[in-house]
């Protein structure tokens, strides 16, 4: 029992990764009798879906602290994580648009579960159904757009509270701790869910869905490449006016804790010491902006957040329209706002996605066993993306050392 504890979840989880394909494959279709183990795991997943966006967001939005602080460096860093989310989003649709990683996939030996109807509600309706008329319904139903609005305006009521909002934001500061726990837990029955379920899958596809999967991987990481390499150096050169390659080298120990760690939160302390010496960011801009990323700047995620959706409806000949594109943009750059900075949590915010736009819940199972793989590579996103926007703001503020920038003699 210590050794399985010992050893790092990631290994846990690739091992059980590699048996579930070998059972699978030896077992055949019959494997599908260990599935319940794996329906379990996602349903823990589900479980977690509302609590974790409601206490996350409420917690996030308030921890801003003062409404002022939204004007020049809260109002900056704000605008560039929304458009930068945006930009990540929609990468991930054109991946999976373009390459299609879930096309060819045989599903007809599998038995759904409850499918969710696609939304066919106008944009007008969809506007209207925004505004939540009973926040305890929403949760009930697991609507997720309306309660992400009602949780952030929870979270603007705190602070304009100021300090009679103090005790209330401090319950949901200790929620949100108290759930990032629970998802802790939850991701230890990942090495049994991933075996399970990749046992099913080996053995009920076959090897059209592992090259599907080796297919989604790939994406994954062209996207998050693509986003730190082009997105993130073009924010860096032309809107900081500072050195590409200084600002890689400043961040390097950040990007190579969170790739290893799987976690925003996990590797925030090595980001503030990064951005603060390497890069002459000032202690308020860092401490604020850093701080604010690891809640709600997750480029990485909501990239895949759009790429797992597209790669779904493709293994389930699910047809998504324009309007429900522009449903999967709102919603992955939301849930990603709403996932916790720990391993694991963009599998969680799957289900509010998918369900939205009718793609079955079933993905979630193909996906699990390789989701480790990708969270490294979204984390580390992730991470460079708080930096670039910490960064940028500084520059814009004023609130830089140019001069504590890492220069190519200093490496």
């Amino acid at each position: 029992m210590k050794t399985w504890f010992a050893t790092p979840l990631w290994q846990r989880v690739i091992a059980a990764l590699v048996l579930g394909i070998i059972v699978g494959r030896l077992w055949g279709p019959d494997a599908e009798s260990i599935k319940i183990v794996g329906d379990v795991f996602i349903a823990a997943i589900k479980m977690l879906v509302v609590p974790l966006i409601f206490f996350s967001l409420v917690s996030g939005v308030a921890a801003i602290g003062d409404l002022r602080k939204l004007g020049a460096v809260g109002g900056r860093a704000l605008l560039l994580f929304v458009i930068t989310g945006q930009i990540a989003v929609w990468l991930g649709l054109a991946l999976g648009t373009l390459v299609k990683p879930g096309s060819g996939v045989d599903t007809s030996a599998i038995e759904l579960g409850a499918v969710p109807e696609p939304n066919e509600t106008t944009w007008r309706q969809m506007i209207l159904e925004i505004v939540p008329q009973s926040p305890v319904q929403v949760m009930a139903d697991v609507n997720v757009l309306p309660l992400i609005v009602f949780s952030v305006l929870l979270g603007v009521g705190i602070l304009m509270a100021r300090e009679d909002g103090g005790p209330v934001q401090k319950i949901f500061d200790s929620g949100s701790v108290v759930m990032q726990q629970v998802t802790i837990l939850v991701m230890e029955l990942t090495p049994f869910g991933v075996f399970a379920l990749m046992a099913w899958v080996a053995g009920t596809l076959g090897f059209d869905a592992l090259i599907a999967l080796s297919k989604l991987v790939a994406l994954n990481y062209a996207g998050c490449l693509l986003i730190i390499f082009v997105m993130y150096s073009a924010m860096i050169k032309f809107m900081a006016k500072l050195p590409v390659g200084d600002f890689f080298r400043g961040i390097i120990d950040a990007m190579a804790v969170s790739y290893s760690t799987a976690s925003s939160n996990a590797t925030l302390p090595v980001t503030l010491r990064c951005a603060e010496r390497n890069l002459g960011v000032s202690n308020s801009v860092a401490s604020f902006v850093i701080a604010l990323g690891a809640t709600i700047n997750m480029n990485g995620t909501a990239m895949y957040l759009g790429l797992a959706t597209l790669f779904g409806a493709q293994i389930f000949g699910v047809d998504l329209t324009w309007g429900q594109y522009f449903l999967i943009s709102i919603l992955a750059t939301l849930g990603a706002v709403g996932a916790a900075g720990i391993p694991g949590a963009g599998l969680i915010m799957m289900a509010l996605v998918f369900g939205a736009v009718g793609v079955p819940l079933e993905t979630i199972a193909f996906v699990a066993g390789v989701d480790r793989i990708m969270d490294m590579m979204r984390t580390t996103t992730n991470v460079s993306g708080d930096a670039a926007v910490a960064t940028t703001v500084a520059v814009m503020t004023g609130e830089i050392d140019r001069a504590e920038m890492v220069s190519a003699d200093d490496v």
